[in-house]
């Protein structure tokens, strides 16, 4: 029981710092499950995330339901996803009826205008980190630049293309890449 308790209790922490959407919590979820914990290693976090982007559902808690079962089975996924949707469910409840009250009012702009500014250092520190670990050599950087100029230059051109569609082609790319070493050695 009291493992469940840790996993709970550890995404409900995370789940607190909601704000700026399931992207913003991935720099706390790497602390807390990689650095603190230990319960997966930077590589699996990173398909995690991968994964989580593709599933529907916010990233942060796909990845919570990833790591709660593989600790403790499917019991485990659950709890870990009640731990990291609870608190956001709890701030929602006590706060929708106020907000729309007061959301005119320049201080409370003020307010959620820093904390975007507080959500996009922590989105990039998460990338900062995860680069890191993900291009470790010349097939996965070469990924890493294709993707990046492609989601930038879709971005600006299109305005939207799926997640989904980027990481497929990155998991085709690296399959294609590596057979090709394969080939060559």
């Amino acid at each position: 029981m009291k493992e469940y308790w840790e996993l709970f209790w550890s995404f409900a922490k995370v789940g607190v710092m909601t704000f700026g959407g399931g992207m913003a919590m991935l720099p706390i979820l790497q602390r807390e499950i990689v650095e603190e914990r230990h319960w997966a290693t930077e590589e699996e976090l990173v398909d995690y995330f991968a994964i989580g982007q593709c599933t529907p559902g916010i990233i942060a808690v796909n990845t919570a339901t990833f790591v709660g079962q593989k600790r403790k089975g499917n019991l485990g996924g659950v709890v870990a996803t009640m731990g990291i949707v609870m608190p956001s469910l709890i701030i929602i409840l006590a706060i929708a009826g106020l907000i729309t009250n007061f959301s005119d009012l320049p201080v409370v702009q003020n307010a959620f205008a820093g904390v975007k500014v507080c959500v996009c250092v922590l989105i990039l520190n998460a990338v900062l980190k995860l680069l890191k670990s993900s291009v470790v050599d010349r097939r996965t950087l070469v990924i890493f630049l294709l993707v990046a100029g492609c989601s930038v230059g879709f971005e600006l051109a299109v305005k939207h293309i799926s997640p989904v569609i980027f990481v497929l082609l990155s998991a085709l790319a690296g399959l294609v890449l590596k057979e090709l070493e394969a080939r060559r050695a």
